[in-house]
Protein backbone atom coordinates (compact mmCIF):
# COMPACT_ATOMS: atom_id res chain seq x y z
CA UNK A 1 0.00 0.00 0.00
CA UNK A 2 2.81 2.42 0.88
CA UNK A 3 4.57 1.76 -2.45
CA UNK A 4 1.34 2.45 -4.37
CA UNK A 5 0.97 5.78 -2.56
CA UNK A 6 4.55 6.72 -3.45
CA UNK A 7 3.91 5.83 -7.08
CA UNK A 8 0.75 7.91 -7.13
CA UNK A 9 2.57 10.90 -5.61
CA UNK A 10 5.40 10.60 -8.15
CA UNK A 11 2.82 10.33 -10.96
CA UNK A 12 1.18 13.52 -9.70
CA UNK A 13 4.53 15.30 -9.54
CA UNK A 14 5.46 14.25 -13.09
CA UNK A 15 2.04 15.36 -14.35
CA UNK A 16 2.43 18.71 -12.60
CA UNK A 17 5.91 19.19 -14.07
CA UNK A 18 4.49 18.49 -17.54
CA UNK A 19 1.72 21.03 -17.07
CA UNK A 20 3.93 23.70 -15.47
CA UNK A 21 6.50 23.43 -18.29
CA UNK A 22 3.83 23.50 -21.04
CA UNK A 23 4.77 27.01 -22.16
CA UNK A 24 8.04 25.49 -23.40
CA UNK A 25 6.24 23.97 -26.40
CA UNK A 26 7.49 24.56 -29.92
CA UNK A 27 4.78 25.40 -32.48
CA UNK A 28 5.28 23.49 -35.74
CA UNK A 29 2.22 24.06 -37.91
CA UNK A 30 -0.79 22.80 -35.95
CA UNK A 31 1.50 20.72 -33.73
CA UNK A 32 2.71 22.11 -30.41
CA UNK A 33 5.84 19.98 -30.02
CA UNK A 34 6.56 19.42 -26.34
CA UNK A 35 9.85 17.54 -25.71
CA UNK A 36 9.27 17.65 -21.93
CA UNK A 37 6.36 15.22 -22.38
CA UNK A 38 8.66 12.66 -23.99
CA UNK A 39 11.22 13.18 -21.24
CA UNK A 40 8.48 12.47 -18.68
CA UNK A 41 7.16 9.50 -20.69
CA UNK A 42 10.51 7.69 -20.66
CA UNK A 43 11.14 8.47 -16.99
CA UNK A 44 7.67 7.23 -16.04
CA UNK A 45 7.99 4.12 -18.21
CA UNK A 46 11.20 3.09 -16.46
CA UNK A 47 10.41 4.22 -12.92
CA UNK A 48 6.65 3.60 -12.67
CA UNK A 49 5.73 1.30 -15.55
CA UNK A 50 3.52 1.38 -18.62
CA UNK A 51 0.16 2.03 -16.94
CA UNK A 52 1.33 4.91 -14.80
CA UNK A 53 3.28 6.32 -17.75
CA UNK A 54 0.21 6.21 -19.98
CA UNK A 55 -1.92 7.74 -17.23
CA UNK A 56 0.57 10.56 -16.74
CA UNK A 57 0.60 11.22 -20.49
CA UNK A 58 -3.21 11.30 -20.56
CA UNK A 59 -3.53 13.56 -17.51
CA UNK A 60 -0.87 15.97 -18.73
CA UNK A 61 -2.43 16.14 -22.21
CA UNK A 62 -5.90 16.67 -20.79
CA UNK A 63 -4.84 19.50 -18.49
CA UNK A 64 -2.72 21.14 -21.21
CA UNK A 65 -5.66 21.05 -23.65
CA UNK A 66 -8.08 22.38 -21.02
CA UNK A 67 -5.70 25.27 -20.27
CA UNK A 68 -5.15 26.02 -23.98
CA UNK A 69 -1.47 25.06 -23.84
CA UNK A 70 -1.76 21.94 -26.01
CA UNK A 71 -3.81 20.50 -28.82
CA UNK A 72 -5.79 17.30 -29.21
CA UNK A 73 -2.74 15.91 -31.02
CA UNK A 74 -1.08 15.52 -27.63
CA UNK A 75 -3.26 12.54 -26.76
CA UNK A 76 -2.31 9.92 -29.37
CA UNK A 77 1.36 10.84 -29.49
CA UNK A 78 2.10 10.98 -25.81
CA UNK A 79 -0.06 8.06 -24.72
CA UNK A 80 1.08 5.58 -27.38
CA UNK A 81 4.72 6.53 -26.80
CA UNK A 82 4.47 6.20 -23.02
CA UNK A 83 2.74 2.83 -23.26
CA UNK A 84 5.18 1.34 -25.77
CA UNK A 85 8.18 2.66 -23.80
CA UNK A 86 6.77 1.01 -20.68
CA UNK A 87 6.02 -2.28 -22.44
CA UNK A 88 9.52 -2.57 -23.88
CA UNK A 89 11.23 -1.57 -20.65
CA UNK A 90 9.16 -3.89 -18.47
CA UNK A 91 9.74 -6.81 -20.84
CA UNK A 92 13.50 -6.42 -21.34
CA UNK A 93 14.71 -4.10 -18.51
CA UNK A 94 16.90 -2.15 -20.94
CA UNK A 95 16.81 1.65 -20.82
CA UNK A 96 17.54 2.05 -24.56
CA UNK A 97 14.41 0.03 -25.31
CA UNK A 98 12.30 2.52 -23.35
CA UNK A 99 13.85 5.21 -25.56
CA UNK A 100 13.10 3.18 -28.69
CA UNK A 101 9.53 2.54 -27.55
CA UNK A 102 8.96 6.26 -27.07
CA UNK A 103 10.45 7.06 -30.48
CA UNK A 104 8.40 4.45 -32.35
CA UNK A 105 5.29 4.95 -30.22
CA UNK A 106 5.17 8.73 -30.52
CA UNK A 107 7.26 9.53 -33.59
CA UNK A 108 5.61 6.97 -35.86
CA UNK A 109 2.50 5.35 -34.39
CA UNK A 110 1.35 8.44 -32.49
CA UNK A 111 1.99 10.63 -35.52
CA UNK A 112 -0.14 8.34 -37.69
CA UNK A 113 -2.85 8.19 -35.03
CA UNK A 114 -2.86 12.01 -34.90
CA UNK A 115 -4.16 12.23 -38.47
CA UNK A 116 -7.80 11.40 -37.61
CA UNK A 117 -7.60 13.73 -34.59
CA UNK A 118 -6.48 16.57 -36.85
CA UNK A 119 -8.92 15.96 -39.68
CA UNK A 120 -12.04 14.78 -37.87
CA UNK A 121 -11.87 16.47 -34.46
CA UNK A 122 -9.89 19.62 -35.23
CA UNK A 123 -11.12 20.21 -38.79
CA UNK A 124 -7.58 20.69 -40.11
CA UNK A 125 -6.51 19.45 -43.52
CA UNK A 126 -3.24 17.56 -43.49
CA UNK A 127 -1.43 14.69 -45.14
CA UNK A 128 -1.40 11.41 -43.25
CA UNK A 129 2.39 11.53 -42.82
CA UNK A 130 2.56 15.25 -41.95
CA UNK A 131 3.06 14.68 -38.23
CA UNK A 132 5.93 12.19 -38.37
CA UNK A 133 8.75 14.76 -38.63
CA UNK A 134 7.57 17.17 -35.89
CA UNK A 135 6.53 14.35 -33.55
CA UNK A 136 9.83 12.51 -34.12
CA UNK A 137 11.99 15.60 -33.62
CA UNK A 138 10.24 16.46 -30.36
CA UNK A 139 10.41 12.86 -29.19
CA UNK A 140 14.09 12.37 -29.99
CA UNK A 141 15.10 15.43 -27.99
CA UNK A 142 12.94 14.75 -24.94
CA UNK A 143 13.61 11.01 -24.80
CA UNK A 144 17.36 11.59 -25.16
CA UNK A 145 17.31 13.88 -22.13
CA UNK A 146 15.51 11.18 -20.15
CA UNK A 147 18.10 8.58 -21.13
CA UNK A 148 20.89 10.86 -19.92
CA UNK A 149 19.14 11.33 -16.57
CA UNK A 150 18.34 7.63 -16.19
CA UNK A 151 21.95 6.59 -16.84
CA UNK A 152 23.08 9.19 -14.29
CA UNK A 153 20.55 7.82 -11.78
CA UNK A 154 21.79 4.30 -12.47
CA UNK A 155 25.10 5.28 -10.84
CA UNK A 156 23.42 6.34 -7.58
CA UNK A 157 21.80 4.47 -4.69
CA UNK A 158 18.43 5.80 -5.92
CA UNK A 159 18.56 3.30 -8.79
CA UNK A 160 18.09 0.36 -6.42
CA UNK A 161 14.81 1.88 -5.23
CA UNK A 162 13.74 2.56 -8.81
CA UNK A 163 14.34 -0.97 -10.01
CA UNK A 164 12.73 -2.59 -6.96
CA UNK A 165 9.45 -0.66 -7.10
CA UNK A 166 8.62 -0.27 -10.76
CA UNK A 167 5.50 -1.82 -12.18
Amino acid sequence: MQIQAKKLVLAGILTAVGVILSPLNIPIGIVKAFPIQHFINVLAAVILGKYYGTGIAFATSLIRVMLGMGTLLAFPGSMIGAFLAGVLYSRFKKIPLAFLGEIIGTGLLGALAAYPFATLLMGKESAIFAFIIPFSASTLFGAALAIILLYALKKTPVWKYVTENQG
